[in-house]
């Protein structure tokens, strides 16, 4: 395993990723979640990720308590992503080891960071299949070279 020491997100990342804007609304934020298997979505506006919006931020939107008064469907659906995501979220570089990104997925409990450049412009993102694929490869790797 210890080639897996050595690797980094820029090896393992998707770079083509889905992206929500600020304005979409919770209506249509839905029927993403429903079209895609993605927990999470990075939230981008003028090429710059404002924030990330998951399954659980969409469902919090209907979390009523005695002291929230509970509003028309109609009106939960018409409001704007920006007003239920997480604007500060824990991120990654494209030279971050993985062993950080792994680090950061189990205390987090994350399925994906965002990965951003030096501009917080998004560069793609690292989901916790790519981890376990770049763990399988140093394995095999490893085990090539012993046998």
């Amino acid at each position: 395993m210890y080639k897996f020491l050595e690797q980094t997100v820029s090896d393992y990342m998707t770079r083509d990723v889905a992206t929500v804007a600020p304005t979409m609304s919770i209506r249509e934020l839905g029927q993403r979640f429903k079209e895609t298997d993605f927990n999470s979505f990075p939230v981008v506006d003028n090429s710059q990720v404002v924030g990330v919006v998951s399954k659980f931020d969409y469902l919090a939107c209907f979390e009523f308590t005695p002291a929230r008064m509970v509003p028309r469907y109609d009106d939960l659906m018409r409001r704007a992503v920006a007003s239920v995501m997480t604007r500060e979220f824990i991120y990654a570089g494209r030279d971050t080891k993985l062993t950080r990104v792994l680090q950061l997925m189990i205390e987090h409990r994350l399925r994906s960071l965002p990965i951003l450049d030096a501009d917080s412009r998004l560069v793609g993102i690292i989901a916790r299949e790519d981890v376990i694929r770049a763990l399988e490869f140093c394995a095999q790797s490893e085990a090539q070279q012993g046998a």
